[in-house]
């Protein structure tokens, strides 16, 4: 006998981004298959989508149309879903969402916090749609905004992304109608558009997940902007580390010519136009707009001189308009949406939405869409449930390895481009990294400039041996060696690097030393003058004793040393020798009863 549920017309949503599918949610899909049939049930569909941008929950099952969430769901807990909700209509409330303040369990995804914060433009599709299904992106209203688009002149396009506001998502904020215009009036036999989906920043994922999730709305932008400068050939430049994303992207370039939205006369129009994926090998600097350039060209990637711009002097010497993921997906939307819609969103200088992939010290790492003008507090207390651990909020770490470390005085700054900048800092393409108590700045200023210094192209002076001297002197801070006058060279190299690189690689680099020495000096200075490491992460400023009283001998420490600088016998209690100690701190790891402590110098417990 058939389920009842055969009347339903229930559709099983599985979270395919790269995230759930770390953690197997192919395999869960496949068991939904199985135990479905299994039930002989029929009409309820079994699909995938793309990132739902709530992480830190995943894998992700949803199950439509009552808009039930399951989360962190692993393949055993299928037949139960299958069993309980299916079948007899009785949600599984053990696989809700668990509210961290009132503890309440929450069955419908528009009820969850995460969410309710968020205004959702171009993350409206992701996790809601199959991305490789075409049919699904024209369902919901996709390609209107080319077809509008194409009836219109391409001055008219270009004006409608100018009243927007729209400002480039990729890191500089440039008003995209502008850079359109420069584009369209620049002469050319051929002219070039790029999206820019070389997303490099450590933590950062959030063009990956928009490729993965929503595909057609970057492409939709695209064409809507090759239409307006006069293009019929663009190019996406996606880091190969990326194969989910580049592989939903060529299949929806696939379908796209399939449906007449690619390809000669797009639409019936006279309008044609074509792209080709180019797969980047991760090299930070190709993000840049002329070393990517160069790198589509075949050469190695570094940058050149600007002027000319890449707008009259790009692609093969032809007129290029660049842009990221984000602002092409921006560009679809406001041609369907209007432009007024997106003006009434966000401030009067940053109109919009901001993408943030939120990671770090932080209990909902994900991907968030928020107005601009959003307060920072809110994003990371409200959307990302706090700090872990309930530990103290020290910095949020914004624009990646190029951006600043903002303190907790600044926690009601609001997000857009001027007030980051005012700060010391930058939205960048929109990482975000929360640090709490346990985290030392300096050796977090360090980190960035490990990224950035390996990652310098090494074409120009101030970047190549700037920023591996800024390096030498932080590194010399975390071993307790430098002097006052290093931390003055620490800050005047710091701006010299700033003014002197070639491109904004070098021009941002030293930006996480710039803000950690405004709002963290004392920190700095705790390294220098006192020779300790505030919060016990510098290990040439810490050592490890064992608590006499509290140790059980079980030696496992004395197991875990790799230089055996741990003595004691069995069911007594243990020493370590701190001559012999390189600070590897797994004793202090993996002690059960927590009787290895950190101390400084001065004896002061971690």
């Amino acid at each position: 006998m058939k389920s009842d549920s055969s009347k339903n017309g229930r559709k099983i949503l599985i979270c395919e981004g790269t995230g759930c599918l770390s953690s197997k949610s192919d395999l869960i899909k496949d068991r939904f298959e199985e135990e479905l049939k299994k039930a002989d049930v029929e009409d309820v569909e079994v699909t995938f989508t793309g990132c739902h941008g709530f992480c830190a929950q995943g894998p992700i099952v949803s199950v439509l149309p009552e808009d039930t969430l399951y989360v962190k769901v692993n393949v055993e807990d299928v037949p139960t879903i299958v069993e309980s909700h299916i079948v007899k209509n009785q949600p599984v409330e053990k696989l809700f969402y668990e509210d961290p303040t009132t503890h309440n369990k929450i069955e419908r995804y528009h009820d969850i916090l995460f969410y309710k914060k968020q205004q959702r433009l171009i993350l409206s599709r992701c996790g809601q749609i199959n991305p490789e299904r075409i049919q699904e992106y024209i369902d919901t209203g996709g390609y209107i905004g080319l077809a509008k688009a194409l009836k219109l002149s391409q001055e008219e396009v270009i004006n409608l992304i100018k009243q927007s506001g729209l400002r480039g998502r990729g890191g500089a904020g440039f008003p995209t109608g502008l850079k359109w215009e420069f584009c369209y009036k620049a002469q050319g036999e051929e002219k070039y558009v790029v999206c820019n989906a070389d997303e490099g920043d450590p933590g950062a994922f959030m063009d990956r997940s928009i490729l993965e999730a929503d595909p057609h709305s970057v492409l939709e932008g695209m064409a809507i902007g090759a239409y307006a400068i006069g293009s019929s050939k663009g190019f996406i430049y996606v880091r190969a580390e990326y194969p989910l994303a580049v592989k939903r992207f060529r299949k929806a370039i696939e379908t796209a010519r399939s449906k007449g939205y690619l390809g000669n006369n797009i639409l019936g129009s006279s309008f044609s136009f074509d792209i080709q994926v180019k797969e980047g090998a991760g090299a930070f600097v190709c993000g840049e707009e002329t070393a990517l350039i160069a790198s589509i060209e075949g050469k190695r990637g570094m940058p050149v001189s600007k002027p000319p711009f890449p707008a009259e002097h790009g692609l093969w010497g032809y007129p290029t308009n660049i842009n990221n993921v984000k602002t092409w997906a921006f560009a679809s939307w406001i041609l369907r949406n209007g432009y007024e819609e997106f003006r009434k969103i966000g401030t009067e200088s940053s109109p919009g939405t901001a993408i943030f992939s939120l990671t770090g010290k932080i209990k909902n790492s994900g991907l968030i869409e928020v107005p601009m003008g959003t307060k920072l507090r809110e994003i990371i207390y409200e959307l990302g449930g706090g700090v872990l651990e309930d530990k103290e909020f020290k910095a949020v770490q914004t624009g990646g390895p190029s951006g600043g470390c903002l303190p907790k005085e600044l926690l009601d700054l609001p997000v857009d481009f001027e007030s980051f900048k005012e700060a010391d800092s930058i939205m960048g393409s929109g990482g975000m990294v929360v640090v709490d108590e346990d985290t030392c700045i300096v050796d977090l200023a360090k980190y960035f400039l490990q990224f950035t210094q390996s990652e310098s192209c090494g074409k120009c002076v101030p970047c190549r041996v700037g920023t591996k001297e800024l390096l030498d002197i932080c590194t010399k801070i975390t071993e307790g060696k430098a002097t006052l006058e290093d931390l003055d060279m620490l800050e005047e190299l710091a701006h010299t690097v700033v003014d002197g690189s070639l491109c904004n690689l070098g021009k941002t680099a030293p930006n996480p030393v710039i803000s950690t020495l405004r709002y963290f000096k004392d920190e700095f200075l705790a390294h220098i003058e006192e020779k300790r490491c505030p919060a016990k992460v510098c290990k040439e400023l810490i050592s490890y004793q064992v608590v006499e009283d509290a140790c059980i001998g079980c030696q496992r420490c004395k197991r875990e040393c790799p230089v055996d600088a741990i003595t004691g016998e069995k069911k007594g209690p243990h020493f370590i020798d701190a001559s012999i100690c390189i600070r590897c701190g797994l004793c202090y790891e993996n002690c059960p009863t927590d009787a290895i402590i950190k101390v400084d110098k001065f004896g002061e417990v971690a």
